[in-house]
């Protein structure tokens, strides 16, 4: 399925390779034996690297739908966040939901808007969208009444027919507006914070009429269209090609048991008292009272069932991390936000190494500058800088001979390259090194 399924467990004050690291960083590119052929945007640098741009520019409060809660009508907006100065218009979409357990949180809370610019940044279209919430009087009611597990399993089907609603708008956009986004719809992505979380996997993983909720009634306002909903933009498709969940969880695992599963990326830290990062029981505090929600199956489960499931699926497990675990510290941001850009970019071009981890997004090349640096046809080496730890690839854009040098300017290995194709070495001591072939040579550090 092209991605490693194995678990990464980083604990939240480990050191990771982010803002702070040199700038050596060569792109992570391609892994196939053959050259590489089609995507002219997938050039290795652009959709994961923030340098790839010099900004983003945002339309804010674009209306996708509406829809009501409780007899009254919600309109639902989002804002689009796109590269400064891109000229490509075949780009991926990605679409966000925030955070604040549906009864709070808007398209520009703190938890998304980081994320919608450095994404934008990569290249990617990013759009932050509004769902309907739950108003908080109804939310005291179902408390009281002991219906509060019906109450959320309505709020987070409202999210998903509301986040069906906001693909299909950009199908639409597509399809009757002359694409003024310039988007790829055989590239949509979904994911979401906490609450959004929920909204982006039950959109994904809820597939069939069979799996509807039976809390759902659809002869109640606001509820009726059956999977696809009612929010907007009906007769356009509203499949994603990749989902992500950032502290959320799956009502159940048995969804993954029907229809098609869509690739999967989680971020979750184990200490997460909000949502479970295992099997637990959602609570929240309403006005004063502790009130358990839902027993739901968190991402530690979802990913185990993946992994049965043979999905291609990554799940990063910050250790002692909280709920939400790239809001309080920079290195959980940079973690959350470097392995999210690594699986979009593996899941947008085709050709892109596997990534399941953090890694330095931040070099400063842009996507013209690099396309230079790729005309030479040297060798690609990736990561750069590298660890002692872990193997360094070499790619080899031309065929012909090639030696690897250390510092002192020590041949260590010689051999024959045939065009596309690559080779690593594991062993290297830290220190610094040179690829060299007739066509160019590159440096790079391997550090402990």
């Amino acid at each position: 399925f092209g991605c490693p399924v194995e678990s990464e467990k980083l604990e939240m004050n480990k050191t990771l390779p982010c803002r702070w690291m040199s700038a050596l960083c060569v792109v992570l590119l391609v892994t196939t034996s053959q050259p590489v052929v089609g995507q002219e945007d997938c050039d290795g640098y652009r959709y994961r690297y923030t340098g790839a741009f010099d900004g983003f520019d945002v339309d804010y409060g674009l209306v996708y739908g509406e829809n009501s809660v409780n007899g009254n009508m919600v309109e639902l907006d989002m804002d689009v966040y796109t590269p400064v100065g891109d000229t490509w218009t075949n780009r991926p979409l990605v679409i966000i939901a925030h955070g604040g357990f549906f009864l709070d949180g808007s398209n520009d809370n703190f938890d998304v808007v980081p994320l919608c610019e450095d994404l934008a940044s990569m290249g990617y279209v990013v759009a932050s969208m509004s769902y309907r919430l739950l108003p908080i009087d109804l939310a005291l009611e179902a408390a009281l009444g002991g219906t509060v597990t019906t109450a959320f399993v309505k709020a987070v089907w409202r999210g998903v027919h509301d986040s069906r609603a906001a693909v299909r708008f950009f199908r639409r956009s597509v399809a009757e507006f002359d694409n003024p986004y310039d988007i790829d719809v055989n590239r949509i992505y979904l994911g979401g914070i906490s609450a959004g979380a929920f909204i982006a996997v039950h959109h994904a993983y809820v597939d069939d009429p069979s799996e509807i909720p039976p809390e759902i009634d659809a002869a109640e306002d606001g509820m009726g269209g059956g999977l696809e909903g009612l929010s907007g933009n009906e007769g356009y498709s509203s499949d994603v090609n990749g989902v992500f969940n950032l502290a959320g969880a799956l009502q159940t695992t048995d969804f993954l048991l029907v229809g098609d599963n869509e690739p999967l990326f989680s971020v979750h830290g184990t200490d997460d008292t909000t949502v479970p990062y295992g099997e637990g029981i959602i609570s929240l505090d309403i006005a004063g009272f502790g009130v358990d929600i839902i027993d739901v199956d968190g991402s530690s489960i979802v990913h185990a069932a993946a992994e049965e499931l043979g999905m291609n699926h990554c799940l990063i497990t910050v250790d002692g991390g909280p709920h939400v675990p790239h809001l309080y510290s920079a290195s959980n941001y940079d973690l959350t936000l470097s392995a999210l850009a690594g699986k979009l970019g593996e899941w947008a071009c085709a050709d892109y190494v596997p990534v399941c981890g953090g890694y330095d997004y931040t070099a400063a090349t842009g996507v013209a500058q690099h396309a230079q640096f790729k005309a030479k046809r040297g060798p690609v080496v990736y990561p750069n800088p590298a660890s002692t730890s872990a193997s360094v690839q070499v790619f080899f854009p031309e065929g012909g001979d090639w030696q690897l040098m250390n510092a002192m300017g020590q041949t260590l290995f010689r051999g024959f390259a045939v065009e596309g194709s690559e080779r690593s070495w594991s062993d290297l001591n830290s220190g610094w090194y040179v690829v060299k072939t007739e066509h160019g040579r590159t440096p790079f550090v391997v550090s402990r």
